[in-house]
């Protein structure tokens, strides 16, 4: 009778090793994708009152920069010594 419970254990163990081994591997846990950044704007320094803004949204008149129509035509600032 102890040869029989023997054999029996021995027989649950190859079957839950065997089982284990015709399991396929879980699939592993794959890392969220870093989210895309859009890389920064050109930042440019509007002539007339020195407010930086993007260069897509400046206003352009010979080598001056402006933040609006209205700087544009104002021009550069005066210089007042500093």
């Amino acid at each position: 009778m102890k040869y029989l419970l023997v054999l029996l254990v021995i027989g649950i163990g190859l079957w839950m090793v065997t089982r284990r081994l015709r399991r396929p591997a879980p699939p592993k846990p794959q890392a969220p994708a870093e989210p895309k950044v859009p890389a920064p704007a050109a930042m440019v320094e509007c002539a007339h009152c020195g407010l930086h803004l993007p260069a897509a949204d400046a206003v352009l008149e010979g080598r001056h920069v402006y933040c609006g129509e209205a700087h544009r035509l104002l021009g550069p600032r005066a210089s007042d010594g500093r």
